[in-house]
Formats: C-alpha cells, sequence, structure tokens
C-alpha cells in the first residue's frame, strides 16, 4: 500500500497536466480541436520530467504557453499577438523544447526527444498547409452569424491554389448586422466592401471577407485565406 500511495504522490502531477492540457488543446469545445496538437511537448515532457517540483514548474510553463496558442483564437481574437492556428503545430513545439531543455537531467536522450517533437510539429505544419491549399476556409470567425440571421451557405469557389466559401445571411438589417459582427472580430476595411483581418507571431495567417448587398435585408458574403 506504501508503494502503491508513494506512486500516486510521484505521479499525480502528470495526469493533472495531461488533463488540463486536454482542455485546453480542444478549446472552444465547439469545432475541430487543431489546438489538441498541442498536448504533445506537454505529453512528451511528462516522459523526460524526472523530478516533481521540475515537472511542475516547467509543466505549468509549458500549459500557459498553450492557453496563450489556442485560447485568444478560441475567443475570436486577432492581431499579431494572437498566434495562427498552424504556428501551434510548429512554433509551439519550438517554444516548448526551448522551455524543456534547461530542465533536462538525462541530456542525451533527452534531446533526442525534443529534436523529434520539433520535427514531428513541422511535418504536421507542412501536412496542415499542403491540405489547405485545395480545401475551403474554416469559420474564421465568419461564422457563426449573429443571432437573428438566417444563413444559407452556398457553393464557394476553388481554383489556382485558393479556395473561397460563401452564404448568405438574411434577416432584420443584415447588411450593417453582419458587418458590424465582422469587426467585432478583428476585420477592419480595406475597400468598401472588402474587410481583412491577420493572426501569427511569425507568419500572418490573413483573411479576407467580401459583402455583397444583395437588399437591405439580405446579404452575400464571400471569404478567403489570401
Amino acid at each position: 500500500m506504501s508503494t502503491a500511495g508513494e506512486a500516486v504522490r510521484l505521479h499525480w502531477w502528470r495526469a493533472a497536466l495531461l488533463v488540463a492540457a486536454v482542455v485546453v488543446g480542444t478549446f472552444p469545445w465547439t469545432v475541430a480541436p487543431s489546438g489538441l496538437f498541442g498536448v504533445v511537448p506537454i505529453l512528451i515532457w511528462c516522459f523526460l520530467a524526472r523530478s516533481p517540483r521540475a515537472g511542475v514548474v516547467v509543466g505549468l510553463i509549458l500549459l500557459t504557453v498553450l492557453v496563450w496558442f489556442v485560447v485568444p483564437r478560441g475567443l475570436g481574437w486577432s492581431g499579431s499577438l494572437v498566434p495562427s492556428e498552424v504556428e501551434v503545430y510548429w512554433l509551439y513545439p519550438v517554444i516548448a523544447a526551448v522551455v524543456c531543455l534547461p530542465a533536462l537531467t538525462k541530456v542525451g536522450s533527452g534531446v533526442v526527444g525534443l529534436v523529434a517533437m520539433v520535427m514531428t510539429g513541422f511535418l504536421a505544419a507542412a501536412v496542415v498547409l499542403l491540405g489547405q491549399l485545395e480545401a475551403k476556409p474554416g469559420d474564421e470567425a465568419v461564422l457563426p452569424a449573429p443571432a437573428g440571421l438566417r444563413v444559407a451557405e452556398g457553393s464557394g469557389y476553388c481554383g489556382s491554389g485558393n479556395c473561397s466559401r460563401e452564404v448568405v445571411a438574411t434577416g432584420d438589417r443584415a447588411p450593417e448586422v453582419m458587418r458590424a459582427h465582422l469587426e467585432s472580430h478583428g476585420f477592419t476595411a480595406r475597400t468598401p466592401v472588402r474587410m481583412c483581418r491577420a493572426t501569427g507571431l511569425v507568419f500572418t495567417h490573413e483573411v479576407c471577407a467580401e459583402s455583397k448587398t444583395i437588399s437591405a435585408d439580405a446579404v452575400k458574403v464571400t471569404w478567403y485565406v489570401n
């Protein structure tokens, strides 16, 4: 019993850290959890850490950085301080490796693990970027539409390595309501009909939305990754 109790005391932080990482990685819990890849560096650290103290301290740092990489984007924020989705795959593992390296006790095997983690992140980022070339963009904070508007999605468009999505929103003052909705999610006007927003710490992920007023109560919005 004492051996089992000691094992629990030694490893409780690993379980707690992984559970917290999964909760953060799946935020906002209503869309495909791309941030779940951010659990990988924390999982690797749980295997590399040799003492509870170092494990908890470094683990909390990694968890805090993961919150920064996932939560602001999940809340619909944008700007140069908001990491883009693809940066979760490559930049977060790089930062995690830098954080973990000084705390390693077995440097040889630990470095191999961190290098493998970083390389896996770059590979995953390459796969995601290649997949996006011929795929329609995600909701990109254009959807879900504001309450009170009815939305019907069109066929969109794909060609020349770029794809777009489009919706027709109807409801009371739909053009004004959709424009206010886009502005509240970080879109700024580039032209009278074109609004864009950008995220990304190193490489910018820019999305543009173009609005075409159909009537006083209907508007078509087309968006694409620039």
